[in-house]
């Protein structure tokens, strides 16, 4: 398991205006576990805090961009274009989200271009580090929405990021492709970035009614300790209906158990890097 590293990048107050964002990729390879869902309400959840945030959609379905109403097919620059050669400015594709404190760097279909553009160019697995380097200053979380699979962008999110966030689902296929995901990231800790830590597991889905929802997440404790965060994600059909709407939980239904639920994961982010 990758070492705890929470003292490298400290939180600042939701007033702080200067220093580098902490920058955390949301990752698992397996579909449909609330990754996206999670990218979204956990920013949001930071950014009604004071804090400023930024999402970067790193998905070609672009989920997360189409999640907060954004309008992705439609879009002519995308971070796509930010990866490439002759890459535009960066405030030409950065989108308002909607929410106060919180920006998106959208994606689409087109991003499916990406791998094969990057793999003959040098530094392939930095492409990412190199355009949110230079914004680092202006944000307090770089949130990143991976893909569901083990890429080349997946790797580029892994390598430009502080720590690591894997949202699982409550069921037991799971286990076998964290397991798989924990190796990859211990691969790019030891070659591309050793600073990056495992900050944590949230269980999603978690219906309590279920035995086998108790036993994979009873599991999942056995194996990963300290590193799954004690606030767990309930199944809810107002997430779907939030993502409709295009917007985060947290301001769409704004007292339902999933808004608080992503708060107070929030909440333990926070703590985690403060200490």
């Amino acid at each position: 398991m990758l070492a705890n590293d929470a003292e490298r990048g400290g939180t600042r107050d939701a007033s702080a205006s200067q220093g580098a964002a902490q920058v955390v990729a949301l990752c698992n390879q397996k579909g449909g576990v609330g990754k996206t869902t999670s990218t979204i309400n956990l920013g949001a959840a930071l950014a009604e805090s004071g804090l400023r945030v930024l999402l970067v959609d790193l998905d070609p379905q672009g989920a997360l961009s189409a999640g907060l109403g954004v309008p992705h097919h439609d879009l002519t620059v995308t971070v796509y274009d930010l990866l490439g050669r002759n890459a535009p400015s960066i405030d030409t594709v950065l989108v308002k989200s909607g929410v106060e404190n919180m920006d998106l760097l959208p994606s689409n279909i087109d991003l499916s271009a990406a791998e094969i553009q990057l793999v003959n160019e040098v530094g392939r697995e930095h492409a990412l580090r190199r355009v949110l380097d230079p914004i680092r200053d202006r944000y307090d979380y770089i949130l990143i929405d991976c893909q569901p699979s083990l890429s080349l962008l997946t790797v580029n999110a892994l390598a430009c990021a502080d720590g690591v966030i894997i949202p699982m689902e409550c069921e037991f296929f799971a286990l076998r492709g964290l397991a798989l995901l924990t190796d990859t990231m211990e691969k790019v800790q030891e070659r591309l970035n050793p600073g990056l830590d495992l900050y944590g597991i949230v269980m999603t889905m978690f219906d309590p009614r279920l035995l086998h929802s108790r036993q994979v997440m009873t599991r999942v404790a056995e194996i990963f300790g300290d590193k799954l965060y004690k606030t767990v994600i309930s199944r809810t059909v107002r997430f779907p209906d939030a993502s409709i709407a295009g917007e985060p939980l947290t301001t769409w239904a704004p007292k339902s158990r999933g808004a608080e639920e992503y708060r107070a994961l929030a909440r333990e982010v926070l703590d985690q890097s403060r200490r």
